[in-house]
């Protein structure tokens, strides 16, 4: 299964700012969501994202003077992104190489969509779980 069927299945709604947005209202819009980062984007361009995990790091280093930053000056980059038609498990095991809880699916070079770590292993586990279901039902039918 690719990437695809998760965009199906969730949408492709995405929340995201863009590079001159301050790093304040980025968290605000964090914390209103209840979402853990943002693809930070220009003309459909993913430019970087911007995690939790950013916030912590510069505030750590720079104090909370950053909030009044660009988010455009702290988000990482380049963005590791993925295609709609990336295999699930590649994905998965993508995430867990560069240790990155959400990939963009960029297409085309626009953005189309993201994906979380929780939505793949919700998936692989649905999967997983559709397949022993009908293996079951079949080794009783027999």
């Amino acid at each position: 299964m690719t990437i695809t069927a998760i965009l199906q299945g969730k949408g492709r709604e995405v929340t995201q700012v863009g590079p001159d947005d301050t790093l304040l209202s980025v968290v605000q819009l964090l914390s209103e969501r209840r979402i853990g980062c943002v693809p930070v984007v220009d003309n459909g361009q993913v430019l970087g994202i911007f995690s939790e995990r950013d916030l912590v790091h510069h505030i750590a280093r720079d104090g909370a003077a950053v909030l009044e930053r660009r988010v455009g000056d702290v988000m990482s980059t380049p963005a590791i992104t993925t295609d709609d038609k990336t295999p699930v498990i590649h994905c998965l095991s993508l995430m867990t190489k560069k240790r990155v809880r959400h990939l963009p699916v960029v297409v085309d070079g626009t953005l189309v969509g993201l994906v979380s770590i929780g939505d793949l292993v919700k998936f692989r586990i649905d999967s997983i779980e559709s397949e022993a279901a009908s293996l079951r039902d079949y080794i009783q039918s027999a």
